[in-house]
Protein backbone atom coordinates (compact mmCIF):
# COMPACT_ATOMS: atom_id res chain seq x y z
CA UNK A 1 0.00 0.00 0.00
CA UNK A 2 2.74 2.43 0.97
CA UNK A 3 4.73 1.53 -2.14
CA UNK A 4 1.89 2.65 -4.41
CA UNK A 5 1.11 5.90 -2.58
CA UNK A 6 2.73 8.31 -4.98
CA UNK A 7 1.79 6.38 -8.09
CA UNK A 8 -1.82 6.30 -6.89
CA UNK A 9 -1.73 10.03 -6.29
CA UNK A 10 -0.36 10.54 -9.77
CA UNK A 11 -2.96 8.28 -11.38
CA UNK A 12 -5.84 9.79 -9.43
CA UNK A 13 -4.83 13.36 -10.04
CA UNK A 14 -3.52 13.08 -13.57
CA UNK A 15 -6.86 14.04 -14.96
CA UNK A 16 -7.65 16.88 -12.57
CA UNK A 17 -8.95 19.67 -14.72
CA UNK A 18 -6.75 22.73 -14.93
CA UNK A 19 -3.65 21.13 -13.44
CA UNK A 20 -0.34 21.67 -15.20
CA UNK A 21 1.35 18.29 -15.51
CA UNK A 22 5.02 17.47 -15.20
CA UNK A 23 6.69 14.65 -17.11
CA UNK A 24 9.73 12.59 -16.16
CA UNK A 25 12.33 10.88 -18.33
CA UNK A 26 13.38 8.16 -18.59
CA UNK A 27 10.82 5.85 -16.99
CA UNK A 28 13.63 3.40 -16.09
CA UNK A 29 17.31 4.27 -15.68
CA UNK A 30 20.04 1.65 -15.20
CA UNK A 31 23.32 3.02 -13.83
CA UNK A 32 26.46 1.23 -12.68
CA UNK A 33 27.61 1.70 -9.11
CA UNK A 34 29.88 4.73 -8.76
CA UNK A 35 28.54 6.52 -11.83
CA UNK A 36 26.38 9.65 -11.94
CA UNK A 37 22.61 9.35 -12.42
CA UNK A 38 20.72 12.21 -14.08
CA UNK A 39 16.92 12.25 -13.92
CA UNK A 40 14.85 14.70 -15.95
CA UNK A 41 11.68 16.54 -15.00
CA UNK A 42 9.89 18.80 -17.49
CA UNK A 43 7.07 21.30 -17.04
CA UNK A 44 4.75 22.38 -19.85
CA UNK A 45 5.45 26.07 -19.24
CA UNK A 46 7.51 28.42 -17.10
CA UNK A 47 4.99 28.80 -14.28
CA UNK A 48 7.33 28.81 -11.26
CA UNK A 49 10.97 28.63 -10.28
CA UNK A 50 10.54 25.62 -8.03
CA UNK A 51 10.71 21.84 -8.17
CA UNK A 52 10.46 19.17 -5.47
CA UNK A 53 12.06 15.71 -5.59
CA UNK A 54 10.99 12.62 -3.65
CA UNK A 55 12.44 9.12 -3.28
CA UNK A 56 10.47 5.92 -2.63
CA UNK A 57 12.04 2.49 -2.17
CA UNK A 58 9.89 -0.62 -2.72
CA UNK A 59 7.69 -1.18 0.31
CA UNK A 60 8.69 2.15 1.87
CA UNK A 61 7.13 5.56 2.37
CA UNK A 62 8.00 8.52 0.13
CA UNK A 63 10.97 10.56 1.36
CA UNK A 64 11.50 14.25 0.61
CA UNK A 65 14.89 14.58 -1.10
CA UNK A 66 15.21 18.26 -1.92
CA UNK A 67 13.53 21.48 -2.94
CA UNK A 68 15.15 23.42 -5.77
CA UNK A 69 14.58 27.10 -6.50
CA UNK A 70 16.51 28.82 -9.26
CA UNK A 71 16.60 31.99 -7.18
CA UNK A 72 18.41 30.26 -4.31
CA UNK A 73 22.12 29.48 -4.16
CA UNK A 74 21.58 25.84 -3.15
CA UNK A 75 18.70 23.36 -2.70
CA UNK A 76 16.98 22.72 0.61
CA UNK A 77 17.41 19.08 1.65
CA UNK A 78 15.27 16.57 3.46
CA UNK A 79 16.52 14.57 6.43
CA UNK A 80 19.27 12.16 5.44
CA UNK A 81 20.01 13.79 2.07
CA UNK A 82 22.99 16.06 1.40
CA UNK A 83 24.62 18.15 -1.32
CA UNK A 84 27.58 15.78 -1.55
CA UNK A 85 25.34 13.11 -3.05
CA UNK A 86 22.22 14.85 -4.38
CA UNK A 87 21.78 18.10 -6.24
CA UNK A 88 19.39 19.65 -8.73
CA UNK A 89 19.81 22.04 -11.62
CA UNK A 90 17.78 23.87 -14.26
CA UNK A 91 18.58 23.19 -17.91
CA UNK A 92 15.95 25.75 -18.90
CA UNK A 93 12.90 27.47 -17.42
CA UNK A 94 10.90 24.27 -17.91
CA UNK A 95 13.54 21.53 -17.71
CA UNK A 96 14.97 20.43 -14.36
CA UNK A 97 17.30 17.62 -13.36
CA UNK A 98 18.07 15.62 -10.25
CA UNK A 99 21.74 14.61 -10.15
CA UNK A 100 22.91 11.74 -7.93
CA UNK A 101 26.68 11.48 -7.65
CA UNK A 102 28.58 8.20 -7.17
CA UNK A 103 25.43 6.11 -6.95
CA UNK A 104 25.20 3.21 -4.52
CA UNK A 105 22.86 0.22 -4.42
CA UNK A 106 20.87 2.04 -1.72
CA UNK A 107 19.99 4.73 -4.27
CA UNK A 108 17.84 2.24 -6.21
CA UNK A 109 14.31 3.62 -5.91
CA UNK A 110 11.57 5.45 -7.78
CA UNK A 111 12.15 9.20 -7.85
CA UNK A 112 9.26 11.63 -8.30
CA UNK A 113 9.27 15.32 -9.11
CA UNK A 114 6.54 17.81 -8.36
CA UNK A 115 5.91 21.37 -9.41
CA UNK A 116 5.49 23.90 -6.63
CA UNK A 117 2.03 25.09 -7.62
CA UNK A 118 0.34 21.76 -8.36
CA UNK A 119 -0.53 18.65 -6.39
CA UNK A 120 0.22 16.42 -9.38
CA UNK A 121 3.43 14.38 -9.28
CA UNK A 122 5.37 13.18 -12.28
CA UNK A 123 5.02 9.53 -13.25
CA UNK A 124 8.37 8.70 -11.64
CA UNK A 125 11.75 7.42 -12.79
CA UNK A 126 12.83 4.00 -11.56
CA UNK A 127 16.56 4.12 -10.85
CA UNK A 128 18.28 0.73 -10.77
CA UNK A 129 21.89 0.71 -9.60
CA UNK A 130 23.76 -2.35 -10.84
CA UNK A 131 26.82 -3.66 -9.06
CA UNK A 132 28.90 -6.66 -10.04
CA UNK A 133 29.59 -7.35 -6.38
CA UNK A 134 25.91 -7.66 -5.48
CA UNK A 135 24.94 -11.10 -4.28
CA UNK A 136 22.79 -13.23 -6.55
CA UNK A 137 19.18 -13.62 -5.39
CA UNK A 138 18.58 -16.33 -2.80
CA UNK A 139 15.53 -18.47 -3.64
CA UNK A 140 13.24 -20.92 -1.90
CA UNK A 141 10.59 -22.69 -4.00
CA UNK A 142 7.72 -24.24 -2.08
CA UNK A 143 5.33 -26.92 -3.43
CA UNK A 144 1.55 -26.79 -3.19
CA UNK A 145 0.06 -28.10 0.02
CA UNK A 146 -2.00 -31.28 0.14
CA UNK A 147 -4.99 -29.20 1.19
CA UNK A 148 -4.66 -27.07 -1.94
CA UNK A 149 -4.39 -30.10 -4.17
CA UNK A 150 -7.48 -31.66 -2.63
CA UNK A 151 -9.37 -28.40 -3.15
CA UNK A 152 -8.18 -28.23 -6.78
CA UNK A 153 -6.55 -24.83 -6.09
CA UNK A 154 -2.82 -25.50 -6.10
CA UNK A 155 -0.10 -22.85 -6.10
CA UNK A 156 3.68 -22.78 -6.00
CA UNK A 157 5.41 -20.12 -3.91
CA UNK A 158 8.79 -18.60 -4.80
CA UNK A 159 10.44 -16.68 -1.96
CA UNK A 160 13.40 -14.46 -2.85
CA UNK A 161 15.94 -12.44 -0.91
CA UNK A 162 17.52 -9.75 -3.10
CA UNK A 163 19.92 -6.83 -2.70
CA UNK A 164 17.82 -4.36 -4.72
CA UNK A 165 14.05 -4.08 -4.68
CA UNK A 166 13.49 -4.16 -8.45
CA UNK A 167 14.17 -7.80 -9.24
CA UNK A 168 12.27 -9.46 -12.10
CA UNK A 169 10.50 -12.79 -11.53
CA UNK A 170 9.60 -15.27 -14.27
CA UNK A 171 8.10 -18.77 -14.22
CA UNK A 172 8.32 -21.72 -16.60
CA UNK A 173 6.68 -25.14 -16.80
CA UNK A 174 8.70 -27.78 -18.66
CA UNK A 175 10.67 -24.90 -20.18
CA UNK A 176 7.58 -23.05 -21.38
CA UNK A 177 7.14 -19.48 -20.06
CA UNK A 178 4.12 -19.04 -17.80
CA UNK A 179 2.28 -15.71 -17.61
CA UNK A 180 -1.24 -16.68 -16.58
CA UNK A 181 -1.72 -17.44 -12.92
CA UNK A 182 1.36 -15.49 -11.81
CA UNK A 183 1.09 -13.03 -8.94
CA UNK A 184 4.20 -11.24 -7.68
CA UNK A 185 4.06 -8.90 -4.72
CA UNK A 186 6.09 -5.73 -4.17
CA UNK A 187 9.47 -6.20 -2.54
CA UNK A 188 9.69 -5.28 1.14
CA UNK A 189 12.83 -3.86 2.67
CA UNK A 190 14.26 -5.76 5.63
CA UNK A 191 16.21 -4.51 8.64
CA UNK A 192 19.50 -5.46 6.97
CA UNK A 193 18.55 -3.26 3.95
CA UNK A 194 17.99 -6.28 1.70
CA UNK A 195 14.58 -6.93 0.13
CA UNK A 196 12.21 -9.87 0.38
CA UNK A 197 9.63 -10.66 -2.27
CA UNK A 198 7.25 -13.49 -3.01
CA UNK A 199 5.72 -14.74 -6.23
CA UNK A 200 2.89 -17.23 -6.67
CA UNK A 201 2.07 -19.49 -9.61
CA UNK A 202 -1.34 -21.12 -9.75
CA UNK A 203 -1.01 -24.64 -11.19
CA UNK A 204 -3.37 -27.35 -12.31
CA UNK A 205 -3.20 -30.35 -9.98
CA UNK A 206 -2.96 -32.53 -13.10
CA UNK A 207 0.21 -30.70 -14.18
CA UNK A 208 1.69 -31.18 -10.73
CA UNK A 209 0.72 -34.85 -10.68
CA UNK A 210 2.34 -35.39 -14.09
CA UNK A 211 5.72 -34.61 -12.47
CA UNK A 212 6.40 -31.71 -14.80
CA UNK A 213 9.25 -29.35 -13.92
CA UNK A 214 8.33 -25.91 -12.60
CA UNK A 215 10.95 -23.18 -12.46
CA UNK A 216 11.13 -19.78 -10.77
CA UNK A 217 13.84 -17.41 -12.02
CA UNK A 218 14.71 -14.12 -10.31
CA UNK A 219 16.88 -11.62 -12.20
CA UNK A 220 18.71 -8.70 -10.62
CA UNK A 221 20.66 -6.91 -13.32
CA UNK A 222 23.26 -9.38 -14.58
CA UNK A 223 22.72 -11.65 -11.57
CA UNK A 224 20.18 -14.46 -11.89
CA UNK A 225 19.09 -17.34 -9.71
CA UNK A 226 16.76 -20.17 -10.64
CA UNK A 227 15.00 -22.78 -8.54
CA UNK A 228 13.16 -25.82 -9.92
CA UNK A 229 10.74 -28.27 -8.41
CA UNK A 230 8.62 -31.26 -9.44
CA UNK A 231 6.35 -33.59 -7.55
CA UNK A 232 8.88 -36.42 -7.25
CA UNK A 233 11.34 -34.02 -5.56
CA UNK A 234 8.95 -33.84 -2.65
CA UNK A 235 8.96 -37.58 -2.04
CA UNK A 236 5.35 -38.06 -3.07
Amino acid sequence: LLWSLLSLLSNLLIGVRGQRLVTQEPSVLNVNKGETAILDCKKPQDDSYNIYWYKQVPGGVPQFVLYFNRALSSPAYGTGFSSSHFTSRAQSNTHYQLVINSVEAEDSAVYYCKNCITVVFGQGTKLIVTDGSLAAPSLTLLPPSSEQLQADKAALVCLAQVSVGFAEVSWTYNGRPMADGVSTGAAKQQEDKSFALSSFLSVKPSDWDSDGVFSCKVSLGSKQSEATIKKSDCGV
